[in-house]
């Protein structure tokens, strides 16, 4: 085998790595999640802007790979960075908000169910408290599950001065927001 021939051996579709992307183009039916498209770069913003334009992408050394039924798609945002206009374009926007407190003490029973129904509530109420103050990264739901962990892992059933004061850094991730928590935690703790 010439050195040509060699190399074009290696341009086959047995050394393709089909990724999600790929994948979600040949089969069908499919849904494609990109989850925080906004930490993607810029090139894969513009690769993703082509894909959605025709459904299909080209790989040079083979073809074009074009779905035969497109897949459905779902794009999920911090806004850590502003997405170019021409793919915000192809996108219908739904804002979620963080759940009430049912729905979050029912999402840390299902994740965590270690953690008991008290400690739960309370980490519940504290968390959904603390995105009420004024703070540089509010905590999420992922914060709301760590923190549970956390604590439950420490042997903590009930939430107290104390323990929150030492698990603080699973809840809040910036010093300027547990320095605004700590002065708070006094007040959020009294009013329990």
């Amino acid at each position: 085998m010439n050195p040509t021939e060699a190399e074009k051996s290696l341009f086959d579709e047995r050394f393709l790595l089909a990724r999600p992307v790929l994948r979600a183009l040949r089969e069908s039916p499919a849904v494609l999640l990109i989850d925080e498209v906004d930490r993607a770069d810029d090139e894969f913003e513009a690769f993703l802007l082509e894909v959605l334009s025709t459904w299909s992408v080209s790989i040079p050394e083979l073809g074009t790979v074009a779905a035969a039924s497109p897949p459905f798609v779902v794009l999920t945002s911090n806004r850590t960075r502003e997405l170019h206009d021409a793919l915000k374009r192809r996108c219908l926007y739904h804002w979620i908000d963080h759940p009430g407190l049912d729905r979050e003490v029912a999402i840390v029973r299902s994740r965590e169910p270690e953690v008991g129904e008290t400690l739960a509530r309370q980490v519940v109420g504290m968390v959904q408290q603390l995105r009420s103050e004024q703070l540089l990264k509010p905590p999420g739901v992922a914060e709301t599950l760590d923190w549970a962990r956390a604590l439950m892992r420490l042997g903590v059933e009930e939430l107290d001065l104390e323990s929150a004061a030492r698990t603080l850094g699973a809840v809040v991730k910036y010093r300027e927001d547990a320095d605004r928590v700590k002065h708070a935690l006094d007040r959020m703790m009294a009013s329990r």
